[in-house]
């Protein structure tokens, strides 16, 4: 893989993000990439605010 992924590569890594830890170089590339594309921080905002609002909502709402 590349120093710098594409944006494909970083819509997996963001998603990979929520499940485990990612490692330090994914990390650095992830950063890497978001300070340089717009439509990719975009995008992390978007995952970002769907889980704060998911987590908001009560119990038994996420179970229905």
């Amino acid at each position: 893989m590349m120093l710098m992924p594409s944006c494909r590569q970083v819509s997996d890594l963001l998603s990979e993000r929520l499940d485990r830890k990612l490692r330090p170089m994914e990390r650095l590339r992830l950063r890497m990439h978001l300070a340089m594309c717009k439509s990719c921080a975009r995008v992390e905002g978007q995952l970002l605010l769907l889980r704060k609002a998911m987590s908001e909502l009560p119990k038994w709402r996420r179970d229905s």
